[in-house]
């Protein structure tokens, strides 16, 4: 697979985990395809391993998704900012702090930006709270599903 085709692959990954972000958007089925595409180009046994990894995490977090609350941003009383900062700063954030750090930059990205929206650290905590309790538990698991797919597709092709 050529140097182009890996970041065209790379690119609709990250537009996929944007895609989780952004109601209406099928994230979690744009970062499989992405996974798909480059299967089905490289054919190594290592990318159909990632491929049935990815599919198998994926159907299990589509299994959790009744499990969890829906999502409800205006119930938050937070901008849609907040929830797209939290989102970046999950995504920056797993890859600054391999797996950890995904939930580590989502929760943190939101209370800074609550922190500063609201000017003091109890108010930005609380709204931290309702904020995950709203919206955040639902989109930070699947986020974290496909940022562990791009992880593994990553890793793969960096170290496979």
């Amino acid at each position: 697979m050529g140097v182009w085709q890996l970041v065209a692959v790379g690119l609709v990954m990250f537009l996929g985990l944007v895609g989780v972000l952004v109601p209406g958007v099928p994230g979690q089925a744009i970062v499989w395809a992405a996974v798909l595409w480059w299967a089905l180009t490289d054919m190594t046994p290592a990318a159909w391993s990632v491929l049935i990894g990815a599919t198998a995490l994926l159907l299990v977090n589509q299994a959790l998704k009744p499990l969890l609350p829906h999502r409800r941003p205006r119930e938050s009383g937070a901008p849609r900012k907040t929830l797209m900062l939290g989102g970046i700063g999950g995504i920056v954030g797993f890859f600054v702090v391999p797996v950890v750090g995904g939930i580590i930059g989502y929760v943190g990205a939101i209370y800074g930006a609550e922190r500063l929206r609201l000017g003091s650290s109890g108010a930005g905590w609380a709204s931290v709270r309702s904020v995950m309790r709203a919206t955040g538990y639902a989109v930070l698991v699947e986020l974290f599903a496909c940022l562990l797919v791009t992880g593994a597709w990553l890793g793969t092709v960096l170290w496979g």
